[in-house]
């Protein structure tokens, strides 16, 4: 991860509200986990140069980690537009992976281009324990395709996702990251010094915070 592409993503994030720190009145996940922290990085898309930056870095981060990539894929909904903008980039084809299969039709859950032996990088916005992408990668590998990795522009950086990304063999890199995004939250007074504390706690046991 650059260091200087990290702070100046989480900063711009915070900037248009994408994340929402909330430590005293936590947010409840779909899984149920209590978290001090919401992202919507969907609202990235309303902006344009930044939604070019983001473009522009994830791009820059396949050509470092993934030179031998030849199809970019987005993970549905939210990583369409940024798997987009990075083909684009790269003038490289472009796929997007469904949740799950239609129920009509020709029954696809891949749309554009996914063939045997494509080296695949797929993009998302956000990963909280990887389960959506990684639905993803096991959608491309079913058609004979290869996924060398994934990237995505945030990441809560939990066990979790850690560990699921290790089952699934699978590499993954942001631009930036939950330690990242507090750093900056704090040094530009988004945040308290006791809010500082109680999201590191949370970082640290994510599931045992708050009970």
């Amino acid at each position: 991860m650059d260091k200087k592409i990290a702070i100046d993503i989480a900063s711009q994030l915070l900037k248009i509200k994408a994340v929402t720190l909330s430590p005293k009145e936590p947010f409840t996940w779909a899984s149920g986990i209590k978290s001090p922290i919401y992202t919507d990085n969907r609202l990235t898309i309303a902006y344009p140069k930044f939604r070019q930056t983001i473009a522009e870095d994830l791009a820059l981060l396949i050509k470092e980690k993934y030179p031998e990539v030849e199809v970019i894929g987005g993970v549905a909904t939210a990583g369409i537009p940024h798997a987009t903008g990075v083909s684009n980039i790269l003038d490289l084809p472009l796929n997007y992976v469904r949740p799950k299969k239609k129920d009509h039709g020709k029954k696809g859950q891949i749309e554009g281009r996914c063939q045997t032996g494509d080296k695949v990088v797929l993009i998302d916005d956000l990963i909280s324990t990887g389960g959506s992408i990684l639905k993803a990668v096991d959608a491309v590998r079913e058609t004979g395709a290869e996924v060398i990795g994934t990237v995505a522009i945030f990441s809560y950086d939990l066990p979790e996702s850690t560990t699921n990304f290790a089952a699934a063999e699978t590499k993954l890199y942001t631009l930036t990251d939950f330690p990242t995004l507090i750093q900056v939250a704090k040094e530009q007074d988004y945040i308290e010094e006791n809010d500082t504390e109680l999201l590191e706690q949370w970082y640290k046991n994510p599931e045992g915070w708050c009970k």
